[in-house]
């Protein structure tokens, strides 16, 4: 493993955690991300390096939480995959300064993620209990950029949008009208679309309008409305 892929110390992370997750990098990058011919981009990989997959999967053996697998998280949700996880962060491009907003907070991993590559995380939750330990988790990590809400996310976060960019971790039949308002021109959003067959897509927003790319099919549980 290379050193930029390393994986570093931080509070309650035994060393069995770290090389769990050194191995789980060095999956991830030796598959070719999305779209076909692209190459992973460094800063994605140190991200997932960095960040400790088992404190969000309390309970869960180290072995069961740096396996490149979705987990239930409980409340018929579920953590995604690591590769998904950074194959949905490269997508975003973020380069450091983005506010970028996530419909989909669940336990809180991708946030974490997201918070070592963006300028501010906006994160919304739909469940209670989720929103909340998600938040407790963050802050614990000393992640101060990310701010969690719980609410429906078919809402966004109309007072602090625009944002440069919007991932939802949940899988809506298409975007919502209400997220592509609040995208930045020049924006990007990641969602995963459809019913039983699902599919990876990214928007640019150029005039006003979305141009879709399609990544790959996937599978996340339904984008639901309201609270829980």
């Amino acid at each position: 493993m290379t050193a930029e892929h390393s994986a570093p110390a931080v509070a309650g992370d035994p060393t069995e955690a770290r090389l769990l997750r050194a191995e789980l990098v060095r999956q991830i990058a030796a598959n070719e991300p999305w779209p076909s011919g692209s190459r992973w981009d460094p800063r994605v990989l140190r991200a997932i390096a960095e960040v400790p997959r088992h404190v969000f999967l309390p309970g869960v053996p180290l072995v069961d939480a740096y396996a490149d697998e979705p987990y239930p998280i409980g409340n018929d949700q579920t953590i995604s995959q690591p590769t998904v996880v950074a194959l949905m962060t490269q997508a975003l491009r973020l380069s450091g300064a983005e506010r970028v907003l996530e419909i989909g907070t669940g336990c809180g991993y991708q946030a974490a993620v997201l918070a070592r590559l963006a300028g501010a995380v906006y994160s919304v939750e739909r469940i209670v209990a989720l929103g909340d330990q998600a938040r407790r988790r963050l802050d614990a990590l000393g992640l101060h950029n990310v701010i969690v809400r719980v609410d429906d996310g078919h809402f966004g976060w109309p007072e602090a949008a625009p944002f440069d960019r919007i991932i939802v971790t949940a899988a809506p039949i298409g975007v919502p009208p209400t997220l592509v308002r609040q995208l930045g021109e020049g924006g990007i959003l990641v969602a995963p679309v459809g019913e039983d067959l699902q599919m990876l897509a990214r928007w640019w927003k150029r005039d006003g309008q979305l141009v879709r790319e399609d990544l790959g099919p996937v599978r996340f549980v339904p984008m639901l409305p309201g609270l829980s």
